[in-house]
């Protein structure tokens, strides 16, 4: 199976241990942790702990998100099945550099990990969802086809931080 994916303008990749300092940009931002489960990183050891795990764990599908302009390693998300839903349901996520936001990388990268999933496992029912506020992720989440499927909870992976998460869910739909 082919881990590498390639967008208009991105290459969507396997995350590395050496990748830690590029991601170490956008992990330890307030601005892009203030909605992720993760806190900010605030030493680029963790970054390489998460990585070196990733690196070697063979049961995820975590992606680095590399742009094509310029070679730099912009964000990152995953794809799997989704725990606590039907088997056959797999949910994604992603976080990128805060200056990338708003320029549509987000959509390109979750609709090539959907169709990645479609390809190689068959994969038609997809899910995820977004702390409340950050309504740009919805946003982006609809254009993937995915549509409200109603209220869950958000909250931080060290407990500091619970709000309410917006939920959405759909079939791959083939593009044109």
């Amino acid at each position: 199976m082919n881990r590498i994916i390639e967008t208009q303008r991105l290459i969507l990749r396997p995350l590395k241990v050496s990748d830690a300092e590029q991601v170490f940009e956008w992990v330890s931002d307030e601005r892009v942790s203030k909605y992720m489960v993760y806190t900010a990183y605030t030493d680029i050891e963790q970054v390489r702990k998460w990585l070196e795990f990733a690196e070697n764990d063979k049961s995820t599908n975590s992606f680095g998100f590399v742009r094509k302009s310029d070679g730099k390693l912009i964000g990152s998300g995953d794809i799997g099945r989704q725990s606590g839903k039907a088997e056959n349901v797999w949910g994604f996520g992603y976080n990128f550099r805060y200056d990338c936001w708003g320029n549509g990388y987000a959509t390109e990268a979750a609709k090539a990990m959907m169709k990645w999933a479609y390809e190689n496992f068959g994969v038609v029912k997809f899910f995820s969802s977004h702390a409340e506020p950050n309504t740009a992720s919805g946003r982006v989440m609809q254009k993937c086809g995915l549509h409200f499927a109603g209220y869950g909870e958000f909250e931080k992976l060290d407990g500091s931080i619970k709000m309410r998460s917006v939920e959405y869910e759909g079939l791959y739909c083939l593009e044109d």
